[in-house]
């Protein structure tokens, strides 16, 4: 009688915890991690969050930079973290996705290593070209590409991330070819553009629009379906000649592997609550980025495995594979 008691104290005690975890979430000090460097757009929206939760949760949540590796770092130090929801990260598609293709031995393994919290917000690009550059439209890149081929560069926030993948597609679409230069984060990969020590990049808009709107750069064209609210007279590439073309990314919010299944609920909705605010998504609207009401918890995983499809088949296509 008394062994049947204990055991029935033992289960509702572990029947307990995780929702005690939950409600007393978090005890202390939050961080998210940023795998690119501050000033872009992923850094920008994960501030903006952050300040939400900061004031929902009363406790501090701050945000951290840790680049390099192509975002093998800040995956590896999330990997490696206390499975508590404390320290979480905001990767983009490329980390979760490509990388899987694109190097011989990741790190670290997208399927396994990470709880998914909330796929959140998804971003286009826009392809900018430096302004002394004798460019104003596509068809005239275009052009220039074939004239010289391999001369122009283009920069990107790393091997494998969605703005590298764009330029390739773009290569392939319009059978030109471009060189790569890889950089760690979005603002420098621009500013190499406006110095003119690369022809090119396909740039996140919040950071690219006030050097369009300055004439330090030229816009050529936005990688979604269509054009952009705040760039209305920058056409989508599939009008302005590479029919079919689109390079979309997405940013998904990350606890490791193991983190309590309430605490993890909690995050989710705490993070469509904050994306909820209407300052935020006129803000998010600004820098061409589209909120996105993201998946349960439950069906994270399910569209994981249909992006890693997706993406693997885009670096297997452009021939990148392996090459890490």
């Amino acid at each position: 009688m008394r062994l049947g008691l204990i055991a029935t104290a033992i289960a509702a005690c572990l029947h307990m915890t995780p929702i005690a975890n939950a409600e007393e979430f978090p005890s202390g000090t939050v961080r998210v991690i940023v795998p690119l460097g501050a000033g872009g757009a992923m850094d920008t929206i994960a501030r903006s969050i952050a300040g939400r939760l900061q004031d929902r949760f009363g406790k501090p949540v701050i945000v951290e930079n840790i680049t390099g590796g192509g975002t093998l770092i800040a995956a590896q130090t999330l990997a490696r973290a206390q499975p508590d929801g404390q320290t979480l990260l905001v990767a983009p598609s490329g980390m979760l996705t490509t990388n899987l293709t694109l190097f011989k031995q990741l790190p670290y393994n997208p399927r396994t290593d990470f709880t998914p919290v909330s796929h959140y917000v998804e971003i286009a690009f826009v392809l900018v070209v430096n302004a002394d550059l004798p460019i104003r439209t596509v068809a005239e890149l275009v052009n220039l590409a074939k004239e010289k081929p391999g001369q122009l560069t283009y920069s990107s926030t790393g091997i494998g991330q969605v703005p590298h993948l764009a330029g390739e597609m773009f290569a392939r679409q319009t059978g030109t070819q471009l060189t790569h230069v890889p950089y760690r984060g979005a603002p420098q990969a621009l500013l190499d553009v406006v110095a003119g020590n690369v022809s090119m990049t396909f740039a996140d808009p919040s950071v690219a629009q006030p050097l369009i709107a300055d004439g330090k750069v030229r816009a050529l064209g936005v990688t979604s379906r269509t054009r952009l609210s705040f760039l209305p007279d920058t056409p989508a590439l599939a009008e302005a000649g590479v029919p079919g073309y689109e390079a979309v990314s997405w940013h998904m919010l990350l606890a490791p592997a193991g983190a309590p299944k309430p605490v993890v609920e909690k995050l989710h909705d705490e993070f469509a609550r904050a994306l909820a605010d209407p300052d935020l998504r006129a803000q998010l609207a600004r820098m061409g980025v589209s909120p996105y009401a993201s998946e349960p918890v439950s069906e994270l995983p399910a569209f994981l495995e249909r992006e890693i499809t997706r993406w693997s088949a885009v670096v297997k296509q452009v021939g990148i594979e392996g090459t890490q």
